[in-house]
């Protein structure tokens, strides 16, 4: 799901996944994409160990996150997803 979200008259894009079962949100702010962890109850903690490139277009960020984190691959999950 892409949304457009403004804070404080900024512009921001979050676009959420499943990544090999684990929920995550990816964050589009001041020309950087940010990556947080998505809980079941709603609450979201920023992912500081993944640097996603601020050049990837929208389109590039679920082959990312599967080169990423490709070893979490299960029989259950075995691509990362973008949820609608």
């Amino acid at each position: 799901m892409q949304t457009a979200l403004e804070a404080n008259g900024v512009s921001l894009m979050n676009i959420k996944f499943n990544v090999f079962g684990k929920r995550m949100s990816i964050q589009r702010k001041d020309e950087e994409w940010l990556l947080f962890l998505d809980s079941a109850t709603g609450i979201r903690s920023r992912v500081y160990d993944v640097v996603i490139p601020s050049e990837l277009k929208v389109d590039e960020l679920a082959v990312y996150l599967d080169d990423i984190y490709h070893e979490h691959a299960n029989i259950n999950h075995p691509s990362v997803k973008v949820l609608s």
